[in-house]
């Protein structure tokens, strides 16, 4: 089984990536050969819909940027972990980007994305995590990817890189999220 999980923040080593490395650990440990890609920060093209993905049946956007290394890196995936920290009350712009054009060439090529587990998870200093969980969801279901749970919503709370791990109740969360997901990948790919 493979997991790619996107680390949608432009601090490589923040808390995002944290949350990302505690999920790996345990993909690890149960089997599951993981690999965590870093978009945010990188400058990526916004879906501008003039549907060339659809009408040329490619697996590609026609910007060449790192969507579609995100793009090949999905499709080829059991597990999707989309991480994104809240920029008011939203995600990242690239992960916007990813949703949008990662969106447009899989559905409109087969919707290659169906049966896979997709999870969210969110670094948040205060509130908004919610409606930026939702986004990345949202692209999940429309896709027919199925969404494990865990024991409370997929975020942790702290500003500075490192903060999260004083969020007991956060790490335990995407603990969780992690095992569950491991144990659905199991029941579902082997």
């Amino acid at each position: 089984m493979k997991a790619f999980c996107v680390n949608g923040s432009p601090r490589e080593k923040g808390n995002t990536r944290i949350m990302l490395d505690k999920i790996t650990k345990i993909f690890n440990s149960e089997g599951i050969d993981t690999e965590i890609y870093q978009i945010g920060g990188k400058l990526v093209h916004g879906c501008v819909g003039c549907l060339s993905c659809r009408m040329n049946h490619s697996l590609e956007c026609v910007f060449n940027d790192e969507v579609n290394t995100c793009i090949e890196k999905m499709i080829n995936a059991d597990i999707i972990i989309i991480g994104t920290p809240v920029y008011f009350s939203g995600v990242t712009p690239e992960i916007k980007a990813l949703i949008d054009r990662s969106g447009y060439v899989t559905r409109g090529n087969g919707n290659l994305l169906k049966g896979k587990i997709g999870a969210a998870v969110a670094a948040v200093r205060r509130a908004g995590a919610i409606p930026a969980l939702d986004t990345i969801h949202h692209f999940f279901l429309v896709n027919e990817m199925i969404i494990p749970g865990s024991s409370y919503w997929n975020l942790c709370i702290g500003r500075n890189p490192g903060e999260i791990l004083h969020d007991d109740e956060g790490m335990t969360t995407i603990k969780n999220l992690a095992k569950n997901t491991a144990y659905l990948a199991k029941k579902l790919f082997v």
